[in-house]
């Protein structure tokens, strides 16, 4: 498909910069396809609404990641020709002291180099974190080797680093302390991400015991959210676009309880594309799901069959973005073409830090 067709214009003021307070306060826009696209069901409800729109025996499946601080500042030392200021987003770690990364500007840096990462007027309890360039890629894509391992790696990172803020979010304002805490869902646990599964930022404790008190279950799985979820596609053609890995588990136990669940006349409902797309990754043919852990690309877009997952919690998203293309497969592009114009046109808060949409397949 071509990619402008997933084009829209979004006011600059739609943009959230903080989320709801509480999380579960955010508006949720309530989306039941039906055969005709016309005919599209949209109901404005909020997110505590959630218990009421789901059914006893329905399946939650949410993203237990964990955002680290990926993004670090620093300056290239001990070669010639100055220390360029070094800007850096960690996205993937290979072993106890290497990371993946994109670093700007790339072209300052050479196999060899040492950064030093810090900041300026931050108390460190570890007196440097020095990374020596130990191979460059495309794109920017450097591996950094650290001088530090595991745990005293990790804490160094955590406290010299800031959380990874989508572009959209970062180039109107700087992280601060606060994104700490509300760019991690309640469920973060597995270290690993450098962005949130943005559709879990929903959730607190209150509505997790409504969900509960309903007959609805919540289930686990992995998805380690890389840099390739802010991209927009930059290709003419949906077929050429090349979608980033990434890594993702669902356990046997977790893999056997849904399908459980289904067998009962459960639905399961992902929260967030991350979810709904390893989902997909580890289900058969008939939709039976099966344990999973490795990389996944799945790229979504209209035409694609859904296996799994029977309905998505999910943020609102970019123009020509994979996530926009995921949930026009998933609606139809029709109706998310109408959808999002509602949400325009009623005040809906958009990406990360915005509201919700929860998105039935037709007859869900």
């Amino acid at each position: 498909m071509r990619t402008d067709e997933f084009d829209f214009t979004l006011p600059e003021d739609r943009i959230a910069l903080r989320p709801a307070v509480p999380r579960d306060a955010a508006r949720l826009l309530v989306v039941r396809p039906s055969a005709a696209a016309a005919a599209a069901e949209f109901e404005d409800r909020g997110v505590g609404d959630l218990p009421a729109l789901l059914r006893h025996g329905d399946a939650l499946v949410v993203n237990d990641t964990k955002v680290i601080a990926a993004n670090l500042r620093g300056r290239r030392i001990g070669r010639a020709g100055g220390e360029p200021a070094i800007s850096a987003t960690l996205t993937r770690r290979l072993d106890g002291s290497r990371w993946r990364a994109l670093v700007r500007p790339a072209k300052r840096l050479a196999p060899g180099d040492v950064v030093r990462f810090g900041s300026e007027g931050r108390v460190c309890f570890l007196e440097q974190l020095d990374a020596t360039v130990e191979a460059k890629g495309e794109g920017g894509e450097v591996t950094f080797s650290f001088a530090f391992h595991g745990p005293a790696l990790d804490a160094a990172l955590a406290e010299r680093g800031d959380m990874p803020l989508p572009p959209y979010i970062g180039s109107r304002r700087a992280a601060d302390e606060r994104d700490r805490s509300d760019y991690q869902t309640m469920f973060a646990h597995e270290e690993g991400s450098v962005a949130a599964p943005t559709a879990g930022l929903h959730f607190t404790e209150e509505l997790v015991l409504a969900l509960q008190a309903r007959g609805i279950a919540l289930h686990r799985v992995t998805l380690h959210v890389g840099p390739g979820t802010f991209l927009p596609v930059k290709t003419g053609d949906t077929a050429d676009h090349k979608m980033h890995a990434e890594w993702g588990v669902v356990s046997a136990d977790t893999a056997a309880a849904l399908n459980a669940a289904r067998r009962n006349g459960g639905r399961i409902v992902a929260v967030g594309s991350t979810a709904l797309r390893l989902l997909e990754s580890a289900a058969a043919a008939d939709g039976m799901l099966s344990a999973f852990s490795g990389d996944t690309a799945l790229f979504i877009t209209p035409g694609y069959r859904f296996k799994a997952v029977d309905a998505v919690l999910t943020n609102f998203h970019l123009p020509r973005s994979t996530l926009f293309m995921l949930v026009s497969a998933f609606c139809g592009l029709e109706v998310m073409r109408r959808a999002y114009a509602h949400a325009i046109a009623t005040g809906y808060r958009f990406y990360s830090y915005g509201d919700a949409c929860l998105l039935f397949r037709a007859g869900a």
